[in-house]
């Protein structure tokens, strides 16, 4: 269980986001607030759990205090819907679907002679109330950061958070996973799966080494976009990071980023921007057609299992489980199709013999799917892809000249992130944060002007 530093981290967390929001920008304040929140504070099962409220933890918590930061200071110009109609469609379909969802499951599910509770009107508010809080770091940085300095900033932010958060997963390369247990008095996840190829694979504060890869994932391309975009005198420092970075990857023994890396770095290196946009743009609309394709037999997993199997056959074995689980919990998410069967496990398949739930939900998509129905994943996948789509048709009758070439690859970054959602449920407030950034970048194409205008940045003053 946790000890009492980490609740008293958590705890104290919305102080540090006031300093933050004191001696930074706005812009810098989020991203600050929300990145070092994710990467150092400790995981569920920390956190708080009140009546009513779904529980406050690493993910929320940031977020929330970032969100009456801006609330508090800048009340008069409290602007929460993006302008995309299509996108505040999708943003009152991920919050309020789940009252219909509450609403079509109040009767319990029997499994022979044992049975799996119904909803209540309180678990469809619990429920809008958690997607209130999983939007929140979208709302903050489409507010906060759409303009190009402040993509600028994101990524330097991810760069260095990369750095730092390298020196940790080096130690636990070499002795363990065991900082979140020496520090915070727990294991936040199953200790043998950190076990990969001879020895361990970090995790540092984070929930799994998937996702402590996956953050180094993102570190490194920032670092090749900034090595490659910018007009620095320090350039050859951010080609060094970046190599640094790729060889701290490769150490932290993670197939699907190794994979992921192959791709993205020639990527952004080696091609233009348009290019690279077009890739994203790929990337994007597979992830969010997927279950689809799926459910009609399109997707060809015989192939994947055999080029798995001559990568890793362990490898290929974990994911043969994924898609027998995958195909039995959709075949389970048909029988409600449109808002799904809600929580308490309902979305699972239960042993009447024994009571024990069969299935395991891995990926984000089928989780979606099976609590929320193919709405509620639209509304989700929607949100986080709508911003590539965005950017496209913004920028592919422009001229590179006329909009900040980081955006490409952090849409790059993005949309690989909504793919890793397939097999694995690596939604962060990160992933937010990113898809929050792009749709206010892509509204400050569109308008030709910034939500956030520089005379504002330059005329912030703190209020506390």
């Amino acid at each position: 269980m946790p000890n009492a530093l980490a609740i008293l981290a958590l705890a104290t967390w919305p102080l540090v986001t006031v300093v933050l929001f004191q001696k930074l920008p706005p812009g810098r304040a989020v991203i600050a607030t929300l990145l070092v929140g994710y990467l150092f504070l400790p995981e569920p099962p920390a956190g708080f759990d009140f009546p009513l409220l779904p529980p406050l933890t690493k993910h929320t918590i940031p977020a929330l205090s970032a969100f009456f930061m801006w609330f508090w200071l800048y009340q008069k110009d409290f602007r929460l819907l993006p302008r995309s109609p299509l996108a505040v469609a999708l943003l009152c379909l991920f919050i309020f679907s789940p009252i219909v969802t509450a609403l079509t499951n109040m009767q319990p599910i029997y499994w022979g002679e044992f049975f799996i509770q119904g909803m209540t009107i309180k678990d469809s508010i619990g429920f809008v109330i958690q997607q209130i809080l999983l939007v929140i770091p979208f709302l903050l940085a489409r507010r906060f950061l759409s303009q190009a300095e402040d993509q600028r900033d994101l990524m330097y932010a991810f760069m260095i958070g990369g750095l730092v958060y390298s020196l940790p997963m080096l130690v636990e390369i070499r002795l363990s996973p065991q900082l979140n247990l020496w520090i915070y008095g727990y294991y936040q996840h199953d200790f043998i799966q950190t076990i990969r190829f001879g020895g361990f694979r970090p995790m540092v504060f984070l929930y799994h080494g998937i996702w402590a890869a996956f953050f180094l994932l993102i570190s490194i391309i920032a670092a090749f976009a900034l090595w490659k975009t910018q007009k620095v005198r320090s350039k050859w420092a951010l080609l060094c990071i970046a190599l640094y970075l790729t060889a701290v990857l490769i150490l932290a023994k993670s197939l699907g980023a190794w994979l992921f890396a192959a791709v993205l770095i020639p990527a952004v290196v080696l091609f233009g921007t348009r290019w690279q946009m077009r890739l994203a743009v790929c990337i994007a609309a597979f992830a969010i057609t997927y279950p689809a394709l799926k459910g009609v037999g399109l997707v060809p997993e015989t192939a994947i299992l055999e080029a798995a199997g001559s990568i890793d056959p362990d490898r290929a074995a974990s994911l043969e489980f994924r898609f027998t689980n995958e195909n039995r919990l959709l075949e389970r998410a048909e029988q409600k199709p449109l808002f799904g069967w809600g929580n308490y496990d309902r979305n699972q398949i239960m042993n009447p013999a024994n009571g024990v739930i069969e299935t395991i939900t891995d990926g984000r998509w089928i989780i979606l799917i099976g609590q929320l129905g193919w709405l509620g994943f639209l509304a989700e996948f929607g949100l986080l892809v709508l911003p590539v789509f965005l950017l496209w048709r913004e920028t592919r009758h422009r001229a590179v000249e006329d909009y900040s070439l980081l955006i490409v690859p952090l849409s790059l970054i993005l949309a690989v992130n909504v793919f890793d959602m397939l097999p694995n449920a690596t939604l962060t407030p990160l992933t937010w944060l990113m898809a929050g950034a792009l749709t206010g970048y892509a509204e400050t194409l569109r308008d030709g002007r910034g939500a956030y205008e520089p005379k504002e940045r330059l005329a912030w003053r703190p209020v506390l």
